[in-house]
């Protein structure tokens, strides 16, 4: 069969679409999620290490950025080597700030939140602890809805003398869809932070979820490198008094 003299174009056209739409997306110059602030008015970002050093002063300047979610802890003994710094110089920014913890499932909870307990400092006028539940960068573990739950329950359980607060459960569709959908009494009563990069979620309009990670690659001025954005739901009323 003769090979036609089409595909060799064909083939390296492919290439170079999917190369500039790779660029274009690591760039933060294609993004799936736009949504203004007019009909989002509180918007945000959530960093760790991996961001670098952060001028926070040119960061809050901008109308995008009220609010920061910085990492501050790691399964039962990692810190992250950016969190004091950052939590210190974003209040000095004026920004609302909250603390998040990236849970593993390798870990019993209780030892998790001790990890939380001994950095993450207690003050008024913060975001109530986040704890990001998702597969990817986890450990090789998939647990069941029983085992799950309960570490989450004792890990909210330990934090509760000092934090009283309900906490912020950060879920992917892929953890949320395999544990969280229909299962919400076997956890603590929480707010939601849902990612979702493709689309905005919809979920009883925006009554079930509080904050919505709708990017991976935005440009901020003052961050070097792509960074997280977030929105609040503008019907969310749980911490509006923060703002």
């Amino acid at each position: 069969m003769r090979k036609s003299r089409w595909v060799p174009a064909i083939i390296t056209g492919v290439a170079v679409i999917a190369c500039a739409a790779y660029l274009g997306y690591t760039s933060g110059m294609l993004r799936f999620n736009t949504p203004s602030l007019r009909n989002y008015p509180i918007q945000g970002i959530d960093v760790s290490h991996h961001q670098g050093a952060i001028d926070w002063a040119r960061v809050a300047a901008q109308p995008n950025v009220r609010f920061v979610i910085m990492k501050a802890t790691e399964g039962g003994d990692h810190r992250d080597t950016r969190f004091a710094e950052n939590w210190q110089a974003a209040r000095q920014a004026g920004l609302v700030r909250g603390a998040y913890h990236f849970f593993t499932f390798c870990r019993p909870g209780r030892d998790q939140a001790r990890n939380v307990l001994a950095v993450v400092p207690k003050e008024a006028g913060t975001l109530p602890i986040a704890i990001d539940l998702e597969f990817v960068g986890n450990c090789p573990k998939v647990p069941t809805l029983d085992e799950i739950s309960a570490e989450v329950t004792a890990f909210v359980n330990e934090l509760k003398p000092t934090f009283p607060e309900e906490p912020i459960f950060y879920v992917t569709r892929e953890f949320f869809d395999k544990y969280l959908k229909g299962n919400e009494d076997r956890f603590p009563v929480h707010a939601l932070w849902l990612r979702s990069v493709f689309e905005e979620p919809r979920q009883q309009g925006c009554e079930d979820w509080s904050i919505w990670q709708f990017a991976d690659n935005g440009k901020i001025d003052g961050i070097e490198g792509p960074v997280d954005l977030n929105a609040f739901c503008p019907s969310d009323r749980k911490f509006s008094e923060l703002f």
